[in-house]
């Protein structure tokens, strides 16, 4: 790869992953959603520091690429783009548990387990997971709803 186009690489994955921070933390607000029954303090400060601390946002940047692509729209490939990250974000709490991998480090902070404790990361975990199935379920993610039920199935299959 020629320095111009790592260059220009490189930039696109920052833009990319500033793009896709900004909406998780958006995602990872306190409020709670309409029809939510909360969104407790403990369990939503344990999800944000599984999810914001930091990371190449990869999978986010070649669903990102790949919508561009295809000329589909932006908005509803960031949610895409969120929910793949957030269940990324899941499988790492999950892994870096005890009865896995007892990780005490991820991206250079303790892990979730370790800045909280392992039931807080278990649930943060799973809620990660079912706010993935929530974005891409949303009327928020602007596709057809076919479209919608296409991509909550396909993750339930791929995710599992």
């Amino acid at each position: 790869m020629a320095k111009d186009e790592e260059i220009a690489f490189e930039t696109a994955l920052l833009t990319r992953a500033a793009a896709i921070e900004a909406l998780l933390r958006r995602l990872l607000d306190l409020r709670a959603l309409s029809g939510e029954i909360a969104r407790p303090e403990r369990l939503m400060a344990a999800m944000r520091h599984g999810v914001l601390n930091g990371g190449k946002r990869l999978r986010p940047f070649l669903v990102m690429e790949s919508a561009a692509l295809f000329s589909a729209d932006g908005e509803a490939a960031s949610r895409v783009a969120a929910a793949l990250e957030c269940v990324h974000c899941y499988s790492l709490i999950h892994d870096d548990l005890p009865a896995m991998d007892n990780d005490d480090l991820r991206r250079g902070q303790p892990t979730v387990h370790r800045a909280f404790d392992d039931a807080t990361a278990i649930l943060a975990g799973d809620a990660l997971l079912t706010l993935a199935f929530d974005i891409l379920a949303d009327e928020a993610t602007v596709l057809p709803v076919e479209r919608r039920a296409a991509l909550v199935l396909a993750l339930a299959r791929g995710a599992g």
